[in-house]
């Protein structure tokens, strides 16, 4: 009788959401500004890609100098 080795639990990403991100912050005392948050809520309306979002954040807070 041939025996089968379990190969474990499958190991995916484990990844935070926005509000769950924000109360973790919350607690180190740092809040999401208001215009993060509109840049966020436009973005999920648009059905931007990961990749979007990204470039978008980049555009609107990167030091500029």
């Amino acid at each position: 009788m041939a025996t089968s080795k379990s190969s474990g639990p499958v190991k995916r990403p484990f990844v935070l959401g926005r509000a769950r991100m924000e109360k973790i912050s919350a607690v180190e005392g740092i809040t999401t500004s208001p215009a993060t948050r509109t840049l966020f809520a436009k973005l999920e309306h648009e059905g931007a890609s990961r990749e979007e979002r990204r470039r978008a954040v980049l555009a609107a807070f990167a030091n500029k100098a």
